[in-house]
């Protein structure tokens, strides 16, 4: 128990907890009336959200697609808020990002399930190095308007923000960017097999 007494650990704790809230599936589910675990996709996040509840209610959809954006994001921000709140080092600020993304990603309140992270993934980089994050998010927009493909331009909008904290910042320890991108590549593992065979959805 003298393990959890560490305020590091308990740092951690709170930004996986804060990380695992699924808001796409509660928004969905109270709201929409629909449990998306069980429609399109299956995942939680926005993307989801926004194309299941679009075949029903075209407005409400884009709304709980973007307030599941906005809160997702949010989460990896409040956890390091509360990070800065209390003093924590660098190191330790990665490391609640880190652990943020690694509870969307892999809840507890879904049985080790989750969604892809890119929005969580998006709030912590936003929150550390910000102007890396709207490199991304610039190349995300960009990448998503000429290939119409939402999971192709995740996953380049991620690449492109981990590249900008490597010209950016050289000196920076960039561990824990390298290990938010491979997790939002591993979670996107379906996506990039089915755009491989040409069998991903785009953009309507």
């Amino acid at each position: 128990m003298e393990f959890l007494s560490n305020t590091n650990v308990q740092l951690y704790i709170m930004a996986y907890l804060i990380g695992s809230i699924p808001f796409g599936l509660l928004l969905a589910k109270f709201i929409g009336k629909v449990d998306i675990r069980n429609e399109g996709s299956g995942n939680i996040g926005a993307t989801n959200v926004l194309r299941v509840l679009k075949e029903k209610n075209p407005t409400l959809a884009k709304k709980l697609g973007g307030a599941t954006l906005a809160l997702d994001a949010l989460k990896g921000i409040i956890a390091l808020l509360i990070g800065h709140l209390v003093g924590a080092s660098e190191a330790t600020m990665w490391a609640i990002a880190v652990f943020a993304v690694i509870g969307h990603c892999f809840s507890i309140f879904l049985m080790g399930e989750g969604g892809k992270g890119v929005a969580t993934g998006l709030g912590v980089l936003m929150y550390m190095i910000p102007i890396c994050a709207l490199i991304g998010i610039g190349v995300w927009l960009i990448s998503a308007k000429v290939f119409k493909v939402v999971s192709l331009a995740s996953l380049i909008g991620v690449v492109a923000a981990a590249a900008a904290s490597f010209v950016m910042y050289p000196e920076m320890i960039h561990t824990p960017v390298v290990i938010i991108a491979f997790i939002i590549f591993y979670k996107h593992s379906e996506n990039i097999y089915r755009l491989f065979s040409g069998a991903e959805s785009k953009i309507a």
